[in-house]
């Protein structure tokens, strides 16, 4: 006997959405049950064993997130919100309460696929804690885990919804947060990496700090920020040397899109500040 086909559970109120879920991972070789309502989708997940409920927020009998409170106790299924309600009150909601993810409805239908597949074979990891889900004073205690980190960013980049002269500021945190997880961290999800995020109209700041010893700037040369400016090559024939991978520029590039850029002593806790000037409207 083969290994048992995974479970879904998909809940949405629309049929059109219904019918393109199970159009798009019909492929998939999956188990699909769907439902058009909060109380059908409560019994369904107390009668049997799902893998993975794919959640819409705005059902026509209960929120979508009063399913996902009641259902956070059951032991098994992850949750993948696919909604059209962007608002940061309902993602942070979403986040605190151990959402897998979060889509914004249109969604794109290979993207869809691809963050299912990742749901469904993720490894079991210590959860994401909540410490402040405020929109303008996030602050996140995260395992040292590449697929947390990577689900933190996901989440981080739907909650600042930049404009797009400011998408760097997006790939500068996950710069710092992904040094944080590995380097600081050793990929060992045991550790915690701690993230604040402070959001007002004229500034935008990441502080993040890891449970590593830290580092000096001159003990790692494989870096091209601890090179000279203008020198782009020093740093590639060292990490050639060392066997490291090509690239090095990730440090670089945050301290180019960065306002200030502030480090303690230990090297162990950074904060990042990006100047609005005027770039997004007040709110």
């Amino acid at each position: 006997m083969g290994p048992q086909r995974k479970k879904i559970l998909i809940v949405d109120d629309d049929p059109e959405i219904r019918r393109l879920l199970l159009r798009v991972l019909q492929a998939e070789d999956l188990e699909l049950v769907e439902c058009a309502t909060g109380g059908e989708a409560t019994d369904l997940l107390m009668e049997k064993d799902f893998d993975l409920v794919l959640l819409d927020l705005g059902l026509p009998d209960r929120h979508g997130m009063e399913v996902l409170e009641e259902c956070s106790t059951i032991s098994g299924p992850r949750f993948l919100i696919i909604t059209a309600d962007d608002t940061p009150a309902s993602m942070l909601r979403a986040l605190k309460d151990q959402a897998y993810g979060y889509v914004k409805k249109p969604f794109d239908h290979h993207a869809i696929v691809d963050l299912v597949r990742e749901a469904l074979v993720a490894p079991e990891l210590p959860p994401i804690e909540v410490i402040s889900a405020k929109s303008d004073w996030l602050e996140l205690s995260v395992p040292c885990s590449r697929n947390a980190a990577e689900r933190v960013d996901a989440f981080m980049r739907q909650l600042n919804n930049l404009p797009e002269e400011l998408e760097q500021v997006s790939q500068a945190f996950r710069e710092l947060l992904m040094n944080a997880v590995e380097w600081g961290g050793g990929l060992d999800p045991r550790r915690r990496v701690r993230i604040a995020f402070l959001r007002t109209p004229r500034m935008l700041q990441y502080r993040i700090s890891d449970p590593g010893e830290g580092f000096k700037f001159e003990e790692i040369d494989h870096a091209a920020v601890s090179h000279s400016a203008g020198d782009v090559v020093s740093h590639t024939m060292i990490r050639a040397a060392k066997g490291i991978r090509g690239g090095g520029f990730g440090l670089l590039m945050v301290k180019a899109m960065a306002d200030e850029l502030l480090f303690n002593e230990r090297h162990n806790e950074v904060v990042f500040i990006k100047y609005l000037d005027g770039k997004e409207e007040k709110k």
